[in-house]
């Protein structure tokens, strides 16, 4: 059903669980994977800390790739960024499920509700207002991110 599936990734269980159910799904699709480093909102940390969420980053994707390739799947990563302050992960996921183009986006969502809401904001939440294809929202299994 469908031939192009992409997969945001950001290291939470939730987002693992979205990476399951595209290798579950994707038998006969190609699926992208992406981990998105929002450049602007680790411009004030030092250095090394931002090296650190690349190498994160990077091996999130290759361990996502492993298990991918394992299950059978045909598999490509990226490790994007935002461009500018303005730019958010929302919108760089839309530009790449755009230029692929995605006939489905999987992405996990905390489940996150009320002031952490708020104060943390919603990647998926953002995504899917302005989606243009079909998105599948995976919630961690334990609750993981949810108030209270």
């Amino acid at each position: 059903m469908y031939r192009n599936i992409l997969v945001a990734l950001d290291g939470s269980e939730c987002s693992q669980r979205a990476l399951d159910e595209a290798i579950r799904i994707g038998a006969l699709a190609r699926v992208y994977i992406v981990f998105v480093i929002d450049v602007a909102a680790l411009s004030s940390f030092p250095a090394q800390y931002r090296v650190s969420v690349r190498e994160d980053g990077t091996r999130t994707l290759e361990t996502a790739q492993a298990r991918a390739i394992a299950a059978g799947i045909d598999c490509e990563t990226e490790l994007a960024e935002t461009r500018n302050v303005t730019d958010t992960i929302a919108k760089c996921l839309q530009r790449r499920a755009a230029h692929m183009p995605a006939d489905l986006v999987v992405m996990g969502t905390h489940g996150r509700t009320g002031l952490r809401r708020l104060a943390l904001g919603s990647v998926a939440e953002a995504f899917v207002r302005r989606s243009t294809c079909p998105v599948l929202l995976m919630r961690a299994s334990n609750g993981e991110g949810k108030d209270g």
